[in-house]
């Protein structure tokens, strides 16, 4: 069973008749059409190297989470779902600090000057001091806090399995504001992380609606649909924006699965343009280039102009892959077998491969200059150098 079938089985578990749509789900791999496709061998031009490694806890644990690290200054912070948190010396992979709480984690690392956010599978949100992992202040919502907290320095905000969005007060914790969307009766596990900028929170939701909210008093400003339920069957309507946003000046990218991609004009909350796409993963942008994976592991470059499509590949088709990551001037993707590909994003071709671990890194990977961060499954956290052969 792959990773992309373990999404919908707690959902599955509602008691939904869905028999007929999820037929064949669980034949074996030789009579399924959406089998992996097997790897071939490809020209290795550029030079991947290892710079570091350590582990943080247990990694994702069992619950499916995406606890994804978070870049400040020298230091990256990460999370174990065992409740393991590090502050890493990003250059030289040196613990500075390291601390177990006596809680299990499923959202993380939000992070805002020397304040680090974490979500705890009991429905917590926790403010930790990023000097020396001190907590600070710890606040129960109601539903798993699946995506990392984030914060202006007046309010957090975080958003819960449930299909809530809740405000906090940044030095209390204090519960100052709440929004509740409607939930389908079919959601794919996850959240996507909230974007605060200045007085503004973007927040995706599982209606497939992306929407605007005032950070101080979670007034709604705008909502803008992503996708449209369609279909007979309920795992068909599924449209959940779960993956990770981008926000580039006053535009606001956004994926949704069975949906589209999205660029939103976040000034008049009004789309830009859209493409049909299926994506959990989320959207990333560099080289003019909007990057989504397709549920189909199809990754995609559209002109962020809305001009079209410029490149797309489509040879690790139903590999699970990550949310694409640009890197210096490559895009990478880790697949489900901890395979780390790293395609040119002029025109999608595959430049080098390494494997980073086996189980995958379902976490959005992180990159400054030349350097890709990787945090997998298991809890191995990765630094990888990428330069040109012969750079």
């Amino acid at each position: 069973m792959r990773p992309l079938q373990w999404l919908l089985i707690p959902v599955l578990a509602l008691g939904v008749s869905a028999c007929s749509t999820v037929q064949g789900w669980f034949d074996s791999d030789d009579d399924d059409p959406t089998a992996p496709a097997e790897l071939v061998d490809i020209e290795q031009t550029v030079k991947i190297r290892k710079l570091w490694s350590i582990g943080v806890g247990d990694g994702q644990g069992k619950g499916l989470y995406k606890l994804q690290p978070v870049i400040s200054g020298d230091m990256l912070y990460a999370a174990g779902a065992d409740g393991e948190v590090k502050a890493v010396h990003r250059q030289r992979g040196k613990t500075v600090w390291d601390t177990e709480l006596d809680t299990g984690l499923s959202g993380g690392v939000g992070i805002y000057n020397d304040a680090l956010f974490l979500g705890s599978a009991d429905g917590s949100v926790l403010k930790l001091s990023a000097d020396n992992g001190e907590l600070l202040w710890s606040t129960r919502l109601q539903g798993e806090v699946l995506a990392p907290p984030q914060s202006n320095g007046e309010v957090v905000v975080a958003q819960t399995y449930d299909g809530k969005l809740q405000g906090l007060d940044f030095e209390s914790g204090e519960k100052l504001w709440t929004y509740d969307s409607d939930v389908p009766v079919l959601t794919i596990r996850g959240t996507s992380a909230p974007i605060i900028n200045g007085d503004t929170v973007y927040a995706g939701f599982a209606n497939g609606r992306v929407v605007a909210f005032n950070a101080q008093t979670g007034g709604v400003m705008w909502e803008v649909r992503v996708a449209i339920s369609q279909g007979r069957s309920e795992i068909e309507r599924i449209v959940d924006v779960d993956g990770a946003m981008a926000l580039i000046g006053n535009e606001l990218y956004a994926a949704s699965y069975q949906g589209r991609v999205v660029a939103i004009d976040v000034s008049a909350g009004r789309k830009i343009w859209q493409k049909d796409v299926s994506s959990f993963s989320g959207v990333s942008q560099g080289f003019g280039n909007v990057y989504v994976t397709d549920d189909d592991g199809t990754i995609s470059a559209y002109l962020r102009n809305g001009q079209g499509l410029r490149w797309q590949q489509d040879a690790l088709g139903y590999r699970e892959l990550s949310r694409p990551t640009p890197v210096s001037s490559y895009l990478a993707v880790v697949d489900y077998e901890g395979y780390l590909h790293l395609l040119s994003q002029v025109d999608g071709e595959f430049v080098g491969r390494v494997k980073a671990g086996g189980g995958g890194a379902r976490a959005n990977m992180l990159a400054d200059g030349n350097v890709l961060y990787v945090f997998t499954n298991a809890g191995d956290l990765i630094a990888y150098e990428i330069t040109a052969k012969g750079g």
